[in-house]
């Protein structure tokens, strides 16, 4: 008898170890998304020196989303180009980064609905007026909408172009003198001006080439994340969680 009951308690210790272990296994095996960001694009995503961690537009989005749905993440602020990378070459799921949706893009990534519109401007030192470019080089971010917009504008203006890989490269640059002027996101550009950060001027019209910003996945790929962040996205609409964020950064 005492046999039959050392073995039947092995019995139950071996199957509560089971059990256990198999709660132990699901709870680690719960998935932590890998999200690519820029790291110098204010007010969508730039470090704050005082706490040494990343914040911004897209930084706030990105965790109402994810608290909205219930899913983990992790980020990863490493430059625009380098996120493009990460996504294509599947080290990344997504990236969030302030990124155009284009039918170029298109062709590569499966993006979200939009959650902010914006164009670009053309940027220079107080007294620089359009006519001056001519001749001269101008400043473009590598890999952007920007990019494409200098160049299908630089025959008419008669400039070239330089291209850096970060925002703050393209203002220094202007500031400096390399370049006479650069081509950037009128938010982007407009926040660095109203905010102090560069003593620049917008000195074209208005925005062009107006289009959406979105989340971003590999073609083909993350299908479920891009449905959790669209359902997410659509519920902070909803619940002014968005419109509070976008406040936060004077939108």
């Amino acid at each position: 008898m005492k046999k039959v009951l050392a073995l039947a308690l092995a019995v139950v210790m071996i199957a509560s170890a089971m059990v256990l272990t198999g709660c132990g296994e699901k709870k680690n095996d719960e998935k932590t998304y890998i999200i690519y960001s820029d790291n110098a694009f204010a007010p969508f995503e730039y470090l704050d020196e005082s706490t040494g961690k990343y914040v911004g537009v897209d930084m706030d989005i990105m965790a109402a989303v994810a608290e909205d749905q219930g899913f983990k993440y992790e980020m990863k602020n490493e430059g625009f180009d380098p996120a493009i990378g990460a996504v294509q070459a599947g080290q990344a799921d997504a990236m969030i980064a302030g990124m155009t949706i284009t039918d170029e893009r298109k062709e590569k990534f499966d993006f979200s609905e939009p959650y902010f519109d914006d164009g670009q401007v053309i940027v220079a030192k107080e007294g620089v007026t359009l006519d001056d470019l001519k001749g001269k080089t101008v400043a473009a971010k590598t890999s952007t909408v920007g990019g494409e917009y200098a160049e299908s504008i630089k025959d008419e203006y008669g400039f070239t172009i330089n291209y850096y890989e970060g925002s703050d490269n393209m203002y220094q640059a202007v500031l400096a003198g390399t370049d006479v002027a650069c081509v950037e996101d009128f938010s982007v550009i407009g926040y660095a001006i109203k905010s102090g950060k560069v003593d620049l001027s917008i000195i074209s019209e208005e925005p062009a080439n107006v289009k959406g910003y979105g989340f971003a996945v590999k073609k083909g790929e993350n299908a479920e994340l891009l449905e959790k962040f669209d359902a997410g996205l659509k519920n902070i609409k909803e619940n002014g969680k968005l419109k509070e964020i976008l406040a936060k950064y004077g939108y």
